[in-house]
C-alpha cells in the first residue's frame, strides 16, 4: 500500500498515466517489492517506459508477460530478462556515458515522470539515504515529477552525497527486503595471471578505479604489498575491505577527496553492505561527479581497470556487444579511460583473457566482428593486458600496436594474426616472425631492479621495440660500437633493427633493461645469446649504454641469461670479447667464465660450463 506525504493512502494512478516514463533504481538497490506492488495495482495503466541502468534483480518488469504494461529502455544491459527482451526486440538499449546520463534527465531529453527508488528509513532530521546506489538515482530523484520510494530498513545508510529529504518523496511503501548478494568470483589461473600483470602497472600511492568482474578482484589480491593506495571508482566490491582494514588502501596520497574512498555504488556480499553502513571513510557521490573525466583526472596517478569483449590490432575496444547482439553497455569505461589518461601519471588499462572461455576464439582480433561497436577508441587506449603480458599502445604506430597486441594474444592465434595484418601492409614484409615469449623469465616475464635508486625493468626484447633499438644504437659513441661490433658501424636500418628484435625467444634469447622517464620507455642495456645447435651451446653478447655502465646491469643480464640457458639444458655458454674491453672481461670472469685459446690476437674467448651447479 502506498502512503502519501500527508500519511494518507494513495493509488498509483494518482501519479502515473499510461505512456509515462518511469525510472527504476539501480544495481543492488532495485525496489523490487515496490515494483511488484505497481504490477499488482496497474489497472488501466499501459505502455510505461521503464528506464534504468544495470539492475541486479530478476527484472520482473522485463518479462514478456508484462509487455503491455512496460516497454524497457535500458542504458546498460544486465540480467537474463533484460538481455532477453532486447534480443527479442521487446526492449531498447540506449548507449550513453554514465557521466552524461544525468543530463539526459535534467535537460528533459529523457523526461522522467516517476522515479521508483529504494531508501533507508529517515533519520531524526527527515533525511533518507539512497544507500548502496547513488549513481544516476540521485539525478533521477532531482528530475522526476514524482518520487515513490520503498523504505527498506535493511538498506545500509551510506555517507557522502547520498541523502534525500522526505519532502522530496511523493509517496512511499515500507517493505523490508534483503539486498542481492554478489559473491566473490572464483578465480581461475588465467584471471590470476592477468591480475598479477595489472598489479605491476600500479605504483605505490596510485588511485584506482575497478570495474565489475573477476579481473578487478584478481588485481586486488595482488596489492597486499602496495602502500598508500586510494579509491575513486564507479563501483566497489568486497575486494577493498581487507585492503582498507590493513591500511594498504588509506587514500592518503589522493589529490582529490583526500582520505576518502569515493564511489557511486557497491555490489557484493552482506559483509560489504555491513562495511559501508555508516562508514565515514567511504563516501557515495552521484555519477556526474565521480565519473566526470575532469574530476577523475584531479587524482594524480589514476589507474583505471576495465575489461572488453574483443580488441582489434589497432587498439579499438568492443565492450557492449557481441557482434550484433548487445550484451552490456558503455557504462563508465570511457569516462575513466579518459580521466586516467588526463591524470598526471595516470594509466588507463583494458584487461581481458586472450580467448573466449572455450579457448576456440581469440579476443585479440585482426578486425572487429561484424556488428560490434567501438566503446573505447584506438586513440584512448594506453595498455592492453592479457594473461600473456602487457601491451603498451600509447604513442605507438599501427605497426607497433599490431605487434604488441599479437605478442599478448594466445600463442595458437599469433601466426594467423600476423598473416592477417600483413595483408593490409600494416606490418612490412621484413617483419615475418611471430612474437614469442620467455616463460623461464618468470610468470609475468619481467622483473624490476633498482640501480642507483632508479627503477629499471628487465624484460624480453619485442618486435615492437624496433624503433627503441634504433634509438639505443644511435645513442652509442664510436668506442661502444667498436667494442660491440669490432668495427665502426654507422647505420642501424629499419630492416636490421627489425631482425634484431624479432627473435625466436624459444631458441635464441634477447633481454633488455628499460627505464621509463620523461622521454618514455628507453632501452638502456641489451643482452642476448644465440643458440649453437650442433654443440648444444650458446654465444652471449652485451651492450650497455655508456651512462649506465658500472651499475651492475651487465652482471644481472648475464646471471639471468645463464639461469635461462641452464633451464633449457644447454651445456655451455661462450663469449668473444676484445682484449682491450677490460670491464666486459671482468664481468664474464667474475661470473665463472674461463679463458680458452683463441686464434685472434685481439680477442679473448671465454666459456662457462653450464652443467656445473655452482655459479
Amino acid at each position: 500500500m502506498l502512503t502519501s506525504t500527508s500519511n494518507h493512502p494513495v493509488r498509483w494512478q494518482d501519479f502515473l498515466k499510461s505512456g509515462n516514463r518511469v525510472f527504476i533504481g539501480s544495481n543492488a538497490a532495485v525496489p523490487n517489492k515496490l515494483i511488484r506492488n505497481l504490477i499488482e495495482n496497474s489497472q488501466e495503466l499501459h505502455d510505461l517506459e521503464a528506464i534504468h541502468i544495470l539492475t541486479h534483480s530478476e527484472s520482473e518488469w522485463a518479462k514478456a508477460e508484462h509487455k503491455d504494461l512496460f516497454k524497457v529502455n535500458t542504458l546498460f544491459i544486465g540480467g537474463d530478462n533484460v538481455r532477453g527482451a532486447i534480443a527479442e526486440g521487446r526492449a531498447d538499449y540506449t548507449p550513453c556515458f554514465l557521466s552524461e546520463i544525468p543530463r539526459l534527465f535534467s535537460e528533459n531529453i529523457l523526461t522522467l515522470d516517476v522515479a521508483l527508488v529504494m531508501v533507508t528509513p529517515p533519520d531524526e532530521y527527515g533525511y533518507c539515504s539512497l544507500g548502496v546506489t547513488v549513481d544516476i538515482v540521485s539525478a533521477a530523484v532531482k528530475s522526476a515529477k514524482y518520487v515513490i520510494a520503498q523504505i527498506n530498513p535493511k538498506l545500509p545508510r551510506t555517507n557522502g552525497h547520498s541523502f534525500i529529504h522526505t519532502n522530496q518523496i511523493s509517496a512511499w511503501m515500507e517493505a523490508e527486503e534483503d539486498l542481492p548478494i554478489l559473491p566473490p568470483p572464483e578465480l581461475d589461473q588465467i584471471t590470476e595471471q592477468i591480475g598479477q600483470y595489472v598489479s605491476l602497472l600500479i605504483d605505490n600511492g596510485a588511485t584506482l578505479q575497478l570495474g565489475i568482474g573477476k579481473i578487478p578482484d584478481a588485481v586486488l589480491r595482488y596489492l597486499n604489498n602496495h602502500k598508500d593506495l586510494g579509491i575513486h571508482s564507479e563501483m566497489i566490491s568486497d575486494g577493498i575491505i581487507d585492503l582498507m582494514k590493513s591500511g594498504v588502501i588509506n587514500n592518503r596520497k589522493k589529490t582529490f577527496h583526500k582520505g576518502k574512498t569515493i564511489t557511486t555504488f557497491c555490489m557484493g556480499t552482506q559483509r560489504l553492505y555491513d562495511f559501508v553502513n555508516q562508514n565515514p571513510h567511504v563516501e557515495f557521490y552521484p555519477s556526474e561527479h565521480v565519473n566526470s573525466p575532469v574530476n577523475i583526472a584531479r587524482n594524480n596517478n589514476m589507474v583505471s581497470i576495465n575489461s572488453a569483449i574483443e580488441v582489434d590490432l589497432t587498439g579499438q575496444v568492443v565492450s557492449d556487444s557481441i557482434g550484433y547482439r548487445f550484451y552490456s553497455g558503455i557504462g563508465g569505461q570511457v569516462d575513466f579511460i579518459r580521466g586516467a589518461a588526463m591524470s598526471k601519471g595516470g594509466r588507463p588499462i583494458i584487461a581481458l583473457p586472450s580467448t573466449t572461455k572455450d579457448g576456440k576464439t581469440s579476443k585479440i582480433v585482426p578486425h572487429l566482428t561484424e556488428g560490434s561497436g567501438v566503446v573505447t577508441s584506438r586513440g584512448d587506449v594506453h595498455y592492453v593486458v592479457t594473461e600473456y603480458g602487457i601491451a603498451y599502445l600509447r604513442g605507438k604506430s599501427i605497426r607497433e600496436r599490431a605487434l604488441e597486441l599479437i605478442r599478448v594474444a594466445h600463442p595458437k592465434f599469433r601466426d594467423q594474426l600476423l598473416k592477417e595484418v600483413r595483408k593490409h601492409y600494416w606490418v612490412p614484409e621484413h617483419q615475418d616472425k611471430t612474437p614469442t615469449s620467455v616463460p623461464e623469465l618468470g610468470s609475468v616475464e619481467l622483473k624490476k631492479f633498482t640501480f642507483d635508486e632508479l627503477e629499471y625493468v628487465l624484460r624480453p626484447l619485442r618486435p615492437a621495440d624496433e624503433r627503441k633499438l634504433q634509438e639505443f644504437f644511435y645513442s652509442h659513441n664510436k668506442e661502444t660500437l667498436l667494442m660491440r661490433y669490432n668495427h665502426h658501424v654507422t647505420q642501424m636500418s629499419r630492416e636490421k633493427s627489425c631482425n634484431l628484435v624479432s627473435v625466436d625467444q624459444s631458441k635464441d634469447l634477447a633481454l633488455c633493461f628499460t627505464e621509463t622517464n620523461i622521454n618514455g620507455e628507453m632501452i638502456q642495456a641489451v643482452g642476448r645469446y644465440y643458440h649453437i645447435e650442433q654443440s648444444n651451446a650458446c654465444e652471449a653478447a652485451f651492450v650497455i649504454k655508456e651512462s649506465k655502465r658500472g651499475k651492475g646491469m651487465a652482471t644481472r643480464l648475464l646471471k639471468e641469461m645463464v639461469k635461462i640457458a641452464r633451464l633449457r639444458k644447454l651445456d655451455k655458454m661462450v663469449a668473444t670479447v676484445r682484449r682491450d674491453n677490460v670491464p666486459m672481461l671482468a664481468v664474464f670472469e667474475h661470473n665463472g667464465f674461463k679463458r680458452v685459446p683463441s686464434d685472434e690476437l685481439g680477442e679473448i674467448n671465454l666459456a662457462l660450463d653450464l652443467t656445473e651447479t655452482n655459479d
